[in-house]
């Protein structure tokens, strides 16, 4: 698999094979080749060109979210999951495992709160499950 396009050219040797495709000194499988596009990957370059050709830029930004979750929600996961295991340590119910969709669910209706289920596995690993770690 070849390397992506913002790290084998500069913007500018792109900026300059879109333009001459658009004024048709190239082929699109002369500007294919140089580019090293199929062509989805290049015609899809070529309408963000045309689109808007001053402010166009091949570079890539990576955006990265802040992955961490507030204590509040922590707090709120460890609440439900408190409430699960009673159930669990009831021998008169039937429960046995926790229900960790049925966790997030609550975590919607009650907190208005949205956490992925790994998270809520992990919080219950991290406090019922293996609480030396």
């Amino acid at each position: 698999m070849t390397e992506q396009i913002h790290k084998r050219l500069i913007n500018e040797q792109v900026k300059m094979i879109l333009d001459r495709y658009i004024k048709k000194e190239l082929s699109s499988e002369q500007a294919m080749g140089l580019l090293e596009l199929k062509r989805s990957q290049f015609f899809e370059l070529v309408k963000k060109y045309r689109e808007n050709y001053e402010v166009f830029s091949i570079e890539y930004k990576r955006n990265i979210k802040n992955r961490r979750i507030s204590e509040e929600v922590e707090e709120s996961i460890f609440e439900e999951l408190s409430i699960q295991k009673g159930l669990i340590d009831d021998s008169a119910m039937p429960v046995r495992f926790y229900n960790y969709s049925y966790i997030q669910d609550q975590m919607i209706k009650k907190y208005q709160q949205e956490v992925s289920l790994s998270t809520i596995i992990n919080r219950a690993k991290k406090r019922f499950l293996h609480p030396e770690t």
